[in-house]
């Protein structure tokens, strides 16, 4: 979420902080305390449901989908809001979270406040997806978090298995095609997957909050270090697999970041995201108790490579042959995003003080969709936001929010 679901590198910074409050572990966490690693076959006891929304009245479901690769995604659903009438047909919303973070992101504010509890009310049937290695997506068919295989893969795989696995399973019960929220990462997975026309029979449309496509012009100092970090010598420094914030081969990995010159981490949120404007300290609290999430390393050079070479690819496996063996290629295949059908319904949010999803990022990704049909993109500008405001802020639901439900309520 906001502080890091800011893409791979920004995710860096969050897990400094998170690391310099010693937070409390996640509720429900499906990971052993910071330095241990526990295998993971069953799921966690305590889940999104029964800790964040049943509490608050709503009905809430619990489901598993397995992707096509094995793996066991939980993904909630909130059929309907505390006043029906509604009718048996409400629209379903997919809300997907980015990078280090889980579907927990979407329920941190107050109940009226909070995204997922919002479109309930107002007559949506609302899914919450978790990606494959969070902690309540911690299962394999035939691998364990113990296990290297279980963390070779990067967000390649969450558009080529993930996103369509859960695309299939919303379709299937509920018979109707989907609306898509995505924040951050969430954005860039669903931009790539639409370019390569995935999803497109079930999707209805898709509104994409402080969207990542291109982050070339992201500047901060400790990111740019990060991201230059990450490409080559990463796997390397760690020899790990599993990217997890809270163990102690990346906290030093940070803090070797930190010490850099020209690198401030005393305020990482802002340095890594740019000056949030509307944020509730007791939001950030509560978010600090529940994330970070883990990640694969391989995602996370991925990410990097993405910051490194300024276009939206697969994954660089560093050398021509390696990259023949994999594509047929030499160089890994581009994402056109200009394969976007350009009838598909879109509502891009993206804020001025944003120092990941960069103003002039996001212009070149609206260039793609130049040749878009006018009716069916809808921009919104908002001066005073940055990346961690559109899930954390307290004016989100009136600034942000209620645009998404107005956009949703016009596809018909």
């Amino acid at each position: 979420m906001a502080l890091c679901e800011l893409l791979g590198l920004v995710v860096l910074g969050f897990c400094v902080l998170v690391l310099a409050v010693d937070p409390q572990r996640a509720y429900g966490a499906s990971r052993g305390p910071f330095g241990q690693s526990n295998v993971v076959m069953a799921p966690p006891r305590v889940g999104i449901c029964a800790s964040s929304v049943i509490t608050h009245g709503y009905k809430c479901e619990e489901h598993e989908v397995k992707t096509q690769d094995g793996y066991i995604l939980n993904v909630n659903r909130i059929p309907e809001g505390l006043v029906g009438g509604f009718g048996a047909k409400r629209q379903p919303v997919l809300l997907q979270h980015g990078v280090l973070v889980d579907g927990m992101t979407w329920l941190l504010n107050p109940p009226d406040q909070n995204l997922p509890f919002i479109l309930a009310d107002k007559g949506f049937d609302v899914w919450i997806a978790n990606s494959r290695g969070t902690r309540f997506s911690r299962r394999h068919t035939s691998l364990d978090p113990t296990q290297p295989g279980f963390w070779n893969w990067s967000w390649d795989e969450l558009v080529t298995y993930d996103l369509p696995a859960v695309f299939d399973f919303v379709y299937s019960k509920t018979g109707q095609k989907i609306n898509y929220v995505g924040h951050s990462l969430g954005t860039l997975t669903a931009l790539a997957s639409f370019s390569e026309r995935r999803q497109i029979d079930k999707i209805k449309s898709a509104a994409l909050l402080s969207p990542i496509a291109f982050l070339s012009h992201m500047n901060t100092a400790l990111g740019v270090l990060a991201a230059k970090s990450f490409v080559g010598e990463i796997t390397t420094l760690f020899g790990l697999a599993e990217f997890n914030p809270t163990e102690e081969p990346v906290s030093v990995f940070i803090r070797s970041l930190c010490s850099n010159p020209g690198v401030d981490c005393y305020d990482l949120l802002t340095a890594l995201t740019g000056k949030n404007c509307c944020l509730n300290a007791s939001t950030i609290n509560l978010f600090l108790k529940n994330e970070p999430q883990s990640t694969s390393t391989k995602n996370m050079v991925h990410l990097a490579q993405t910051v490194r070479d300024g276009i939206l690819a697969k994954y660089n496996y560093g050398r021509a042959d390696y990259n023949l063996m994999h594509y047929g290629e030499a160089s890994p295949p581009i994402y056109n995003l200009s394969n976007i059908p350009n009838d598909l319904p879109i509502f891009i949010s993206y804020g001025g003080q944003d120092a990941l999803s960069d103003v002039r990022d996001v212009g070149l990704l609206l260039d793609h969709f130049k040749f878009h049909r006018g009716d069916k993109l809808n921009v919104q500008f908002i001066k005073e936001y940055a990346h961690a405001d559109f899930i954390m802020g307290v004016n989100a639901k009136d600034i942000v929010y209620n645009q998404v439900l107005a956009f949703f309520k016009r596809q018909v």
